[in-house]
């Protein structure tokens, strides 16, 4: 004979109702500590506005939606180091690196589906599609940036500079006439983390790739550590991240769609420490780190991940054009990476460490991904 289950009292039952109850209401009433890691796990709502999305300068208030939160789509502790998210409007998905583990992933947007989608991947890093919804990948491993055909066959792109192995290529993006810009600060030569340890071999720089001839030519070498990389709206203004020392964002015109002058800093990534108010309390942020990937708006803005100062730095800065921080996007970790996407691409897609992020923003990205 089965034993009779445990019987719990009315009284009882509705004397644990109302605790659970009242912890709850205390909870989500309750302003998180100054400091405290945002737990996106929670099934506790989150207050409007969002806490995190923080106004420096009254131009960003445009950009802010008031009622709108924060989301974490994705998050794999087996994932080292989330990079190099692209957009792909047809497929109506997300792709992204994780360069340690030699792997690409995918999210679909019908039902926030995540798998693998290319394995092995040449430990890429930085992707972006073409005009031809093509997409190109920047390999540290190989040391070259391919594309990757309808029919399924890898073309590589650059793989030598004047004879000599590029270095590791970070991220690449495309110009309307058909040229291929990238970066090859190195950095997956560096180490056999994300690529195979070996010598660089040519100057540290952004190259481009002709559309005809497919010849590499070197565009700048005005920059230590050349990383992420973005066109103007209206691709008269070329913006690198230099992770070099210092950690800065730098700006050039475009002369000739392809030679580059008048290069010059938009803005230091250094952010003077400082104490904010926002719904949920005071917020103090600042910082001495840098940015890594980096993508323009319609407006001419520059949304740039940032990283490597801790809380109150890390995630995503704006920059108007002329160079003023107008507003915060805090992550509780590193941002390496960004991309407008979704059906809109009003919404910002944002690779930190082991996460995708994303969060809806009333601007467009200025292009395709």
């Amino acid at each position: 004979m089965k034993p009779r289950p445990s019987l719990v009292s009315r009284r009882t039952f509705l004397g644990r109702s109302t605790a659970l109850a009242t912890t709850t209401a205390t909870l989500a009433a309750a302003p998180r500590s100054r400091g405290a890691v945002r737990d996106f796990a929670s099934p506790l709502p989150q207050r409007y506005p969002d806490p995190d999305l923080i106004t420096l300068d009254p131009r960003f208030n445009k950009y802010r939606l008031g009622n709108t939160a924060i989301q974490r789509l994705y998050h794999n502790p087996e994932m080292l180091w989330a990079e190099g998210t692209a957009w792909n409007g047809v497929g109506r998905y997300l792709v992204w690196s994780d360069i340690p583990n030699d792997r690409q992933f995918r999210w679909l947007e019908e039902d926030g589906h995540v798998s693998t989608f290319r394995r092995p991947a040449g430990n890429s890093n930085g992707n972006t599609f073409d005009f031809e919804g093509r997409q190109i990948a920047c390999e540290h491993g190989h040391r070259r940036v391919v594309r990757y055909e309808h029919s399924g066959d890898v073309t590589v792109l650059a793989d030598r500079f004047e004879g000599k192995r590029l270095n590791a290529p970070n991220d690449v993006v495309v110009h309307p006439d058909g040229g291929i810009w990238f970066t090859d600060p190195g950095y997956g030569s560096m180490m056999n983390y994300e690529g195979h340890k070996g010598t660089l071999e040519i100057k540290e720089a952004v190259y481009r790739v002709d559309p005809q001839s497919r010849a590499i030519e070197k565009v700048t070498d005005e920059i230590e550590k050349p990383n992420g990389l973005c066109f103007s709206p209206t691709y008269d203004k070329l913006y690198v991240a230099d992770t070099g020392s210092p950690r800065h964002l730098k700006v050039w015109d475009i002369a000739d769609q392809k030679r580059l002058r008048n290069g010059r800093v938009l803005s230091p990534m250094a952010l003077s420490p400082q104490t904010v108010e926002t719904n949920q309390g005071p917020r103090k942020i600042g910082g001495q780190g840098g940015s890594d990937g980096i993508r323009a708006d319609v407006d001419g803005n520059i949304w740039a991940a940032a990283g490597w100062a801790g809380d109150g730095f890390d995630g995503v800065h704006v920059f108007a054009p002329d160079g003023t921080r107008i507003g915060l996007i805090l992550l509780p970790e590193i941002c390496a990476n960004l991309c407008f996407g979704g059906r809109k691409r009003n919404r910002l897609f944002m690779a930190a460490s082991q996460s995708i992020y994303a969060v809806y923003v009333e601007t467009q990205g200025a292009h395709l991904t």
